[in-house]
C-alpha cells in the first residue's frame, strides 16, 4: 500500500517536472506563497469594495474548482498520456497489468493527489497568510483555519468529479441528471431565500466553516467527502468500463468543406508558381492542421470537458462573485469586469490545443514552426464563439445588452494579446504557465497592468472599452516576432 502512494508520488513529481522543469516547477509553491502574503495587506482595501464573507467564499469556491480540475485529469489521465507521451499512462489505470485492485490504486490516488496538492497550492498559501496576519492585525485562528477549509474544499471539489465520473460510467443519462437536479436545487434554494451569498456558503460548506466554525459543521463537511468518495471508489472502474471507439475516416471530408473558403487554392505547379502561390500552399498545410484540431477536440471529448471546467465554470462562479457587488458597481462596471476576466481565461483556449499533443511527428513534415502556431490561432479564433456566446447571454439576463458588443471587443482584445504573450514565451507548450513561476511571473506582469489600466477608462464610460483594440499593435508584433523565434527553436518532442 504504501510502496504505490510512494510511486505514484514520485510520478506526479515526474510528470510535472519534466513538463515544466524542475527548478521553475519546485518556485511555483515559493510564487504562490508570495502572492499570498503580499494579497494578506490588501485584505484592508479590498474589504471596501468586496465583503469578507465573499473574499472567503472566492477563496474556498477557487480551491474547490482546483479540486474538480485534478480529479479531472486522474480520470482522463490515460487518454490525455497517450497522447502526450505516445503509449504512456498513469499507474491508476495499470491494474490490468500489475497484481493489484482497481480499488487500492483508486484509495492510493486520492491520498496522494490530497496530499501532493496540500502541498504544492494548500500550504504555500496558508503559510503566507499565516506569517502576514499578524502584521496586519489579523488573528491567527483564520490561517490555521484555512489550512483545513481549503483542504475540505479541495477534497470536495475532487471527491465530487470521482463521483460523476462514476455515475458517467455507468449511464450518461444518470449523469446529466444529476447535474439538472444540482443546478435546479441550487435555483430553488436562491428563490426561496432570495440571498445568492447563502446559498453559496451553504453549496461551499468549507467557507461556512472557515466563516462560522463549528464542529458539528466540520464533522458534516466531512460525512459529505465520505458519502461522495465510498460510492466513488465502488463504482469507478476506468479500465473495465473502457469501450472501444471507432470513427469513419474525417479528415478529408472536413478539409474538403474547409478548403471552399475563396483564399485556399488547390494544388501548385512549382515552377509556375508566384510568391502568392506559395502563401496559399502554406494555408493548405495549415488548413490541415487546423481540421486535425477539430477532429481531436470531438474525438478525445476534450473539447466539451474543457469549455465546462475550464471556461463556463470558473467565469460563471466569478460572475455570482461579482453580482455581490452590485451595490457599489454599476451593472456596465461589472460587466466589464466579467469580460475582461473572459478574455483572459478564454485566452487559455490555445493550451486545449496544444497541452495534450506531441509535436515530434511535425518533425518529419515539411511544415514550419510558425505554420502551425499559425494553425493554432485559426482554430482558436473560431472557439472564440464560445465567449462571445457567453458574454451575450449575461448581458441579456443583467440587462446590459447595449453594452454587450463593447464587452466582446474588449474580451476579445484582451485573449489575443494574452495569447500573443504565450505563443512570445512558451511557443507550443503554453502549458508551462500553469507551473512555471518565471514564465507565470512575466506573463502577469506583461498583462495585467494594461488591462487594469484599459478596464479603469471602461469604468468611466462603456464606450472607453474600444480603447483595448490599441492591443492589437503589441499583439501583431509579438506575434510576428514569435514565428520568427520558433521558427530557428527546435519542436519540443518527448
Amino acid at each position: 500500500m504504501f510502496e504505490i502512494f510512494v510511486c505514484m508520488l514520485k510520478e506526479e513529481w515526474r510528470m510535472h517536472s519534466t513538463l515544466f522543469g524542475n527548478l521553475n516547477f519546485a518556485l511555483f509553491p515559493i510564487l504562490i506563497f508570495g502572492m499570498a502574503f503580499m494579497g494578506t495587506f490588501l485584505i484592508p482595501f479590498t474589504s471596501r469594495l468586496m465583503d469578507v464573507n465573499m473574499l472567503a467564499v472566492s477563496i474556498h469556491s477557487m480551491y474547490c474548482i482546483m479540486g474538480l480540475m485534478v480529479g479531472s485529469f486522474g480520470i482522463m489521465g490515460k487518454e490525455m498520456m497517450n497522447r502526450r507521451f505516445g503509449q504512456g499512462s498513469l499507474l491508476i489505470h495499470s491494474a490490468r497489468s500489475l497484481p493489484i485492485s482497481e480499488r487500492r490504486l483508486f484509495g492510493n490516488f486520492v491520498v496522494k493527489d490530497t496530499l501532493y496538492y496540500f502541498m504544492l497550492w494548500i500550504m504555500p498559501f496558508c503559510l503566507g497568510f499565516l506569517i502576514a496576519s499578524p502584521l496586519n492585525a489579523i488573528s491567527i485562528h483564520y490561517p490555521l483555519l484555512m489550512f483545513v477549509t481549503a483542504s475540505l474544499a479541495f477534497l470536495t471539489g475532487m471527491c465530487t468529479v470521482f463521483i460523476l465520473s462514476s455515475v458517467y460510467s455507468r449511464s450518461r443519462a444518470a449523469l446529466y441528471a444529476v447535474i439538472v437536479l444540482a443546478f435546479a436545487a441550487f435555483v430553488a434554494l436562491y428563490l426561496i431565500s432570495g440571498d445568492i451569498m447563502r446559498v453559496m456558503r451553504l453549496f461551499m460548506l468549507p467557507s461556512e466553516i472557515f466563516l462560522n466554525f463549528s464542529f458539528p459543521l466540520l464533522i458534516i463537511s466531512a460525512a459529505v467527502i465520505i458519502v461522495l468518495f465510498i460510492p466513488a471508489i465502488f463504482l469507478f472502474s476506468p479500465e473495465t468500463h473502457a469501450g472501444e471507439k471507432r470513427y469513419a475516416a474525417a479528415l478529408c471530408p472536413l478539409y474538403d468543406r474547409l478548403s471552399r473558403l475563396p483564399f485556399i487554392r488547390g494544388g501548385i505547379d512549382a515552377e509556375k508558381a508566384s510568391e502568392k502561390d506559395f502563401v496559399y500552399a502554406a494555408a493548405q498545410k495549415e488548413l490541415t492542421i487546423i481540421a486535425k484540431d477539430f477532429i481531436d477536440l470531438h474525438r478525445s471529448g476534450i473539447g466539451i470537458g474543457q469549455t465546462l471546467f475550464s471556461f463556463v465554470l470558473p467565469v460563471g462562479l466569478i460572475w455570482l462573485v461579482l453580482s455581490v457587488l452590485s451595490d457599489v458597481l454599476m451593472p456596465e462596471q461589472i460587466f466589464m469586469v466579467i469580460a475582461a476576466v473572459t478574455g483572459i481565461i478564454a485566452s487559455t483556449m490555445y493550451t486545449w490545443l496544444t497541452e495534450f499533443e506531441s509535436f515530434s511527428a511535425y518533425l518529419f513534415l515539411p511544415v514550419k514552426v510558425s505554420s502551425i502556431i499559425r494553425a493554432k490561432i485559426m482554430t482558436f479564433s473560431v472557439l472564440h464563439v464560445v465567449p462571445a456566446v457567453f458574454l451575450t447571454v449575461i448581458a441579456a439576463v443583467t440587462g446590459v445588452l447595449a453594452s454587450a458588443i463593447f464587452a466582446i471587443v474588449f474580451a476579445f482584445s484582451v485573449s489575443y494579446y494574452a495569447l500573443a504573450i504565450m505563443v512570445r514565451y512558451s511557443g507550443l507548450s503554453p502549458s508551462l504557465m500553469l507551473y512555471s513561476a518565471s514564465f507565470f511571473l512575466r506573463y502577469s506582469l506583461f498583462l495585467m497592468p494594461p488591462v487594469i489600466i484599459l478596464l479603469g477608462l471602461a469604468f468611466i464610460a462603456t464606450g472607453f472599452s474600444l480603447a483595448a483594440l490599441i492591443l492589437i499593435i503589441p499583439s501583431y508584433f509579438l506575434l510576428k516576432g514569435s514565428f520568427e523565434k520558433w521558427d530557428r527553436a527546435d519542436l519540443p518532442v518527448f
